[in-house]
């Protein structure tokens, strides 16, 4: 018989192997590290960092430390204090438990352990390229004191793939941040090259979010309360009109252990779909405890994925907890909130009308459509603007000369943070004056659609959106494909009022449409839907899949900009928006309105 083409591995081989796994890059050993000290009931910890980390990571708490015996342990792999022997891995109450941590970087780094425990002598243990020196006597406070030196310099091709020191040193630094939202009570430090990057005293979670997050998320952040069968949810989320290009300001920890879990990911961008663009996401902090035995942490190297028992218990939790917070009206939305008391009332009497501001004339009365229904809005159609003379040319110096416009009362000031409206701009905005004397501009169509969604979804919940048969059913012509996938569909589309049937290869027969909706072009309509099927496909749940076909349904029912509104029908628009869930945004997240208060239009104007 030949050589064995099986053999075990040398020991220092294994080590820098599974050190590849844990420590893949400074930050993952200042995150073991810091969660080391955390284990061991450390109230201080401080991190210094220079060249990014991988010349020094030094990491001081003031723990329980540990005994000569114990630090001897403590560098050979899967020795651990974490899991008693009657403990399973099913059940982790802690942060660390494998016992990979410190022999792993002892692996690739020059590492120093110096600890004292309470009431005994201070010891070390030297560690160079997975080479265990022995344990001696040594000088030091009660807790513990890693130093890594040269980290990856026994795996030079790892050290090959680290980014920029400062790209390193940033990770580092945001590692601590994140451990340090989940532990307010703890002190943390963290210098760079002698600067001091992050400092925080023990605090309590509301000045631990304002201190990382800011006080911008801080004051517009919307508070999240929710617990279910063991289940404990809490932190907040922040407001609709506020989003980043990326998921790096998601904050989610789980049984104070900070995660970047797909599964809860996934169910922010649900809870969000609605109400902030595509491509865009949330900011939140929000903290989510559950017995131990309820979640696995084991299942990836960094700890970062977890595996929960009730998956799908846990993603509904988070759906329904942040879609009930963020159902709140105009009213609620933090930025609305007046900086100042309300200018006293304006007199009654009557006053010139400002352009574009007229009243509704007696014989063409706006009226909803019979039947039921939470806004007045319903069943609009388009009318053209009145045709405007153009204005004769002036010579220069000389104002135009033209009579006053005929005197028209105003509608009295609301109480309403959106106030009264004042003007139409460009027959698609609404302009507004605040109670504090601010001014808002409102996007009619936006704003309508999110009327018109929350509407449909009212329906929808109360067993099905009101159908209006048509007169005479229309005959849409639509790729083989899309009319395939709506006719598989037509059971779900029913549900929402839209009944039709084929129509022979490529056509389909429309026999009613949402009554909420008015009589809009069922072609593009149905286009819409189409679309919107082909994107969700099998992937959404069916109450995900009918969520977003009401918000397509809901733009084609919104009045359009360029429709010209009188002063009744914009006031009317503006106090439903008051009353909405979730008017701050339309159906596809964008902005409904904008407020300009004092200090924006100070700025405006280079005041301030």
């Amino acid at each position: 018989m030949g050589t064995p083409r099986i053999r075990l591995l040398p020991e220092a081989t294994a080590n820098r192997i599974a050190a590849g796994e844990v420590v893949e890059r400074p930050a993952a050993a200042v995150k073991e590290l810091v969660e080391n000290a955390l284990d061991a009931g450390a109230r201080r910890i401080a991190v210094t960092l220079e060249d990014g980390g991988s010349g020094l990571i030094l990491v001081e708490d003031d723990g329980a430390g540990m005994t000569p015996e114990e630090l001897a342990l403590s560098v050979q792999r899967h020795a651990t204090s974490k899991l008693p022997e009657e403990a399973t891995l099913f059940r982790i109450a802690t942060l660390g438990f494998r016992g990979e941590a410190l022999p792993s970087i002892g692996a690739v780094a020059r590492l120093a352990i110096t600890s004292c425990p309470e009431g005994g002598e201070a010891h070390a243990i030297l560690v160079e390229g997975g080479k265990v020196g022995p344990v001696g006597p040594a000088a030091g406070p009660r807790g513990t004191r890693v130093e890594v030196r040269d980290l990856f310099f026994a795996t030079p091709a790892r050290r090959a793939f680290l980014r920029t020191p400062r790209t390193e040193a940033e990770a580092c630094v945001e590692a601590v941040r994140r451990l340090a939202l989940a532990w307010p009570e703890v002190a943390f430090r963290v210098e760079n090259e002698g600067r001091l990057a992050l400092n925080l005293p023990p605090q309590d979670r509301a000045q631990r979010i304002l201190a990382l997050l800011g006080p911008d998320f801080a004051a517009t952040a919307l508070e999240v309360e929710a617990a279910r069968e063991g289940l404990t949810l809490s932190g907040l989320a922040a407001a609709p009109l506020h989003h980043r290009p990326t998921g790096e300001h998601q904050h989610l920890v789980v049984n104070r252990r900070p995660v970047r879990d797909p599964q809860l990911r996934a169910a922010l961008l649900v809870a969000y779909r609605e109400i902030i663009p595509r491509g865009r996401h949330p900011v939140v902090a929000l903290f989510l405890d559950l017995p131990p035995e309820a979640v696995d942490v084991n299942v990836h190297p960094m700890k970062t994925e977890l595996r929960f028992r009730d998956a799908d218990g846990v993603r509904g939790l988070l759906i329904s907890a942040l879609r009930r917070a963020l159902a709140v009206g105009v009213a609620a939305v933090p930025a609305l909130a007046p900086a100042a008391p309300p200018p006293p009332a304006r007199p009654a009497a009557p006053e010139p009308v400002m352009a574009g501001f007229a009243e509704p004339r007696a014989e063409s009365p706006v009226a909803p459509p019979p039947g039921p229904s939470p806004t007045p809005w319903s069943g609009w159609r388009p009318q053209p603007a009145p045709p405007r003379p153009p204005a004769p040319r002036l010579p220069l110096g000389f104002a135009p000369a033209s009579p006053p416009p005929a005197p028209e009362p105003m509608l009295p000031p609301e109480d309403g943070p959106l106030g009264r409206p004042l003007a139409q701009l460009l027959s698609t905005y609404i302009l507004a004056e605040a109670p504090d004397g601010a001014l808002v501009l409102v996007d009619q169509h936006a704003a309508h659609e999110r009327l018109t969604h929350e509407a449909l979804k009212a329906q929808l919940q109360e067993g099905g959106v009101r159908s209006q048969p048509l007169l005479l059913p229309a005959v849409v012509e639509l790729p083989a494909a899309s009319v395939a996938r709506l006719l598989e569909a037509a059971e779900t589309l029913a549900r929402l009022g839209l009944e039709i049937e084929g129509f022979g290869p490529g056509a389909l027969l429309v026999r009613a449409l949402p009554a909420l909706l008015g009589n809009p072009d069922p072609a593009p309509l149905l286009a819409d839907m189409a679309e919107e099927l082909a994107e969700s496909g099998e992937t959404l749940a069916l109450a995900d899949r009918l969520d977003a076909a009401v918000a397509r349904l809901a733009c084609h029912g919104s009045i359009r900009a360029g429709r010209r509104l009188t002063g009744a029908e914009m006031a009317a628009l503006l106090r439903d928006m008051e009353r909405t869930p979730r008017a701050a945004t339309c159906s596809h997240g964008r902005p409904t309105f904008v407020r300009l208060g004092k200090a924006e239009l100070e700025k405006l104007f280079a005041r301030r």
